[in-house]
């Protein structure tokens, strides 16, 4: 089994910075691409950011210059620091990452989301 789990949410003023976290975990072999995605309400999920196995980067337009990511990759984990925060920013965010993972003694590809973790940035 997989799991993927964001954290680092929460209310910051407009301006602020928050940091989210989503850590891969279960019977892994190799991840491939780790995202993040937002959806918020009555708006369809958007990418964020994506950062594949070799470091590679992109952003959605709306973030350029003001959010990074990361990943440590012995720690299977990826990072989200968001600066520079507007209330458009205001959003759940989630994680996705492409996982190859032993399963039933099988090599297994897929991606997985974690559960979303709210952000919200006040005016």
């Amino acid at each position: 089994q997989v799991q993927v789990v964001e954290s680092g949410g929460g209310l910051v003023q407009a301006g602020g910075s928050l940091r989210l976290s989503c850590a891969a975990s279960g019977s892994i072999v190799s991840i491939n691409a780790m995202d993040w995605y937002r959806q918020a309400p009555g708006k369809q999920r958007e990418l964020v950011a994506t950062m594949n196995k070799g470091g590679s980067t992109n952003y959605a337009d709306s973030v350029k210059g003001r959010f990074t990511i990361s990943r440590d990759n012995a720690k299977n984990t990826v990072y989200l620091q968001m600066n520079g925060l507007k209330p458009e920013d205001t959003a759940v965010y989630y994680c996705n990452a492409d996982i190859r993972s032993i399963y039933a003694s099988r090599l297994k590809n897929d991606d997985y989301w974690g559960q979303g973790t709210q952000v919200t940035v006040s005016s």
